[in-house]
């Protein structure tokens, strides 16, 4: 699968490349920032740099193969597989959780919008932050846990 995509792509199918493709498609975490990329490899016994992690994962974005997101402001790069449909993100300022959506009736909106203004849509990225509502969210209370144990040593 990946040796056709990167053939296409005009890469060469190289290990690194491969192995980087098969992480990020087989990650439980659907986005992974370079250095969770390269402790995957690690910890698959993988010999790949930390220096090359990075620049293949620049190459995979540049010939469309990879998509980068910059979720927070100053945060790391994360990087997900290139979908074939368009989707957006919701975000949790509270536990970090990114939860990928599709709306047809948002796009269509956001398409009539820019048409109203006199534009033409190319290419868009949604991201909504919000914090999360879950009365049961594990990353909210591994997150309080953290910030009260702070605040006492503080």
């Amino acid at each position: 699968m990946y040796r056709q995509d990167l053939r296409r792509a005009g890469l060469k199918v190289t290990l690194p490349r491969i192995k980087i493709l098969d992480i990020l498609n087989t990650s439980e975490r659907q986005h992974l920032n370079a250095e969770a990329v390269y402790h995957a490899l690690m910890a698959a016994g993988e010999d790949i740099g930390i220096a090359t992690v990075y620049r293949v994962l620049n190459q995979l974005e540049n010939v469309g193969l990879v998509t980068r997101h910059h979720f927070s402001e100053g945060g790391k790069a994360v990087y997900e597989i290139a979908h074939d449909t368009h989707h957006d993100h919701l975000i949790c300022s509270t536990c970090g959780a990114v939860i990928e959506f599709k709306d047809d009736a948002l796009q269509r909106r956001q398409k009539q919008l820019a048409e109203k203004l006199g534009f033409q849509v190319e290419d868009y990225s949604l991201i909504i932050r919000a914090k999360c509502t879950k009365k049961n969210c594990t990353n909210a209370k591994r997150i309080k846990r953290f910030n009260n144990r702070n605040e006492l040593n503080g």
